[in-house]
């Protein structure tokens, strides 16, 4: 049986991951002159879990880049930077980190869609 751990330790699969993210991210350039003004809440049907799937695996599955990893038994991973607050690690996801664009790959979302992504990495990580 494969497991995500088997799936991801191949170097090639990673960088196909990572490149996969990327190309689904760049797609999100298309036209974002008519897009509303953001505004503190969840995006409609937001759905935490399927946008990390989608803007956040590549790296967080695999610690890629120095990213904590999410998963069972990665608390460890998160305690510190969680030493500094929710508002701070999700700051960090809003505004970038290291080799962590803004938004992470996650263009479009809003503060408070980054805010449950990284709650969701927070508690799928226990």
């Amino acid at each position: 049986m494969l497991t995500v751990k088997k799936v991801t330790s191949s170097p090639l699969l990673r960088i196909s991951l990572l490149l996969s993210a990327i190309l689904l991210a760049t797609a999100n350039f298309a036209d974002d002159s008519q897009q509303p003004l953001q505004l503190a809440a969840l995006t409609e049907g937001f759905n935490a879990e399927q946008t990390y799937m989608q803007s956040c695996f590549a790296c967080h599955s695999t610690g890629a880049a120095g990213a904590p990893k999410v998963g069972e038994g990665n608390a460890a991973e998160w305690a510190p930077r969680m030493e500094k607050g929710l508002d701070a690690v999700v700051n960090n996801a809003i505004n970038g980190l290291n080799t962590m664009p803004p938004k992470g790959l996650c263009f479009n979302c809003t503060d408070e869609d980054l805010r449950a992504i990284v709650q969701y990495m927070l508690d799928s990580s226990t």
